[in-house]
């Protein structure tokens, strides 16, 4: 899957990149007790406890997405922000997607609720050289829109969940990253719990650099039928 973004630091520079290989890295938390949080926030929506934490599901590149309408099945859809990292030119970059998610289909299998929905990608990305230090101290936000108004649905920083050169060394085993391969590293609990909403905002703000990747979505439902 083709996808394009300009770097976050003033310039023009745009990258064209050919995904090859898409990751979601599931329950990748950091903190045990977290992770055991939304296992339980999940399974109280009947979805089964994972096998392994974490858990990598590889997902179609076809299903990334830079468009900001998308279509899915039914109401019972939504997103979760975040990171996401992508290896092009012989080096790591960083931008941020959402795990969009059918909620109904993940009670019965999470592998194949992940491959339902499109993933939206934001334009934007950054070296990751260029925040690899500071990591722990980006900020991830997203919002839904509930009662015609935007509510914040997840906030926390990436302390919270393993870094990417965690998750990428447990996935890829002692194996060469490849041009081409991209990784979602992990979420953050909803707060107030996980609910459907048709619209979603998102962010990745780096407090250090002071600039943030934004990304905003609607989806429309399309009819259940049998």
């Amino acid at each position: 899957m083709h996808l394009q973004f300009t770097l976050g630091d003033q310039t023009a520079t745009t990258l064209d990149v050919e995904v090859t290989h898409f990751i979601i890295a599931g329950w990748a938390g950091r903190d045990k007790d977290a992770v055991l949080h939304h296992i339980r926030e999940l399974e109280a929506l009947g979805v089964p406890a994972p096998g392994a934490v974490p858990l990598f599901y590889r997902v179609a590149t076809n299903q990334l997405s830079q468009q900001q309408q998308l279509e899915v099945v039914g109401n019972e859809t939504s997103g979760e922000a975040e990171p996401f990292v992508f290896f092009h030119r012989g080096e790591w970059w960083v931008s941020l997607t959402s795990d969009h998610t059918d909620r109904y289909l993940e009670t019965f299998s999470v592998a194949l609720s992940k491959q339902a929905c499109i993933k939206p990608v934001a334009r934007t990305a950054w070296r990751m050289v260029e925040v690899i230090e500071h990591w722990d101290s980006l900020v991830l936000t997203s919002w839904i829109k509930e009662h015609d108004e935007w509510v914040v649905y997840q906030q926390g920083t990436l302390a919270s969940l393993l870094t990417p050169q965690e998750l990428l060394a447990r996935y890829l085993e002692g194996a060469e990253a490849r041009e081409g391969m991209a990784m979602s590293c992990g979420t953050l609990g909803a707060i107030g719990g996980i609910r459907p909403a048709s619209e979603f905002r998102m962010s990745l703000h780096d407090p250090v650099l002071k600039r943030t990747l934004e990304h905003a979505y609607q989806t429309g439902a399309l009819p259940v039928v049998a």
